[in-house]
């Protein structure tokens, strides 16, 4: 049963990223920035390390590192994101640093139920490269 699943080859992080982008949409920093400054309905989610996080994010941007988004996401596990299990119906923008890891989540995200779901390509390092605002305030 399990070796219908089983590629040729082993897969590797690119193949993962790759299979996600191929089903998910994806949104550019100066649009996102449009929606933020239009106060669009959303729900702006970094899925992050921490630190990373610590280390600036965009402003309004809840932290999920991707290692928890099953669960956070998820209303039936008990310490869920009541904002994000309350957002199946609404915009939700995922970003990470480079745009790897949240197009996993994004393409989970969907198998989840979510029916909107946007990944920021090129992440939070183009967001910066690009010369968008940036939030630098410590959580504890």
């Amino acid at each position: 049963m399990y070796n219908q699943f089983k590629p040729e080859q082993p897969m590797g992080l690119m193949d993962f990223v790759r299979a996600a982008k191929s089903c998910i949409k994806e949104i550019q920093p100066r649009e996102l920035l449009e929606k933020i400054a239009n106060k669009e309905d959303m729900l702006l989610i970094d899925v992050r390390e921490h630190g990373e996080f610590e280390n600036g994010h965009i402003k309004g941007a809840h932290l999920v590192p991707r290692g928890i988004v099953e669960a956070a996401a998820d209303p039936a596990y008990p310490k869920h994101l009541p904002e994000l299990v309350a957002a199946r119906d609404r915009q939700v923008v995922v970003y990470c640093a480079t745009s790897g890891r949240s197009a996993m989540a994004a393409a989970v995200m969907q198998m989840m139920g979510f029916k909107n779901v946007i990944n920021l390509d090129g992440g939070y390092a183009r967001w910066v490269a690009e010369g968008m605002p940036e939030e630098h305030e410590a959580t504890f």
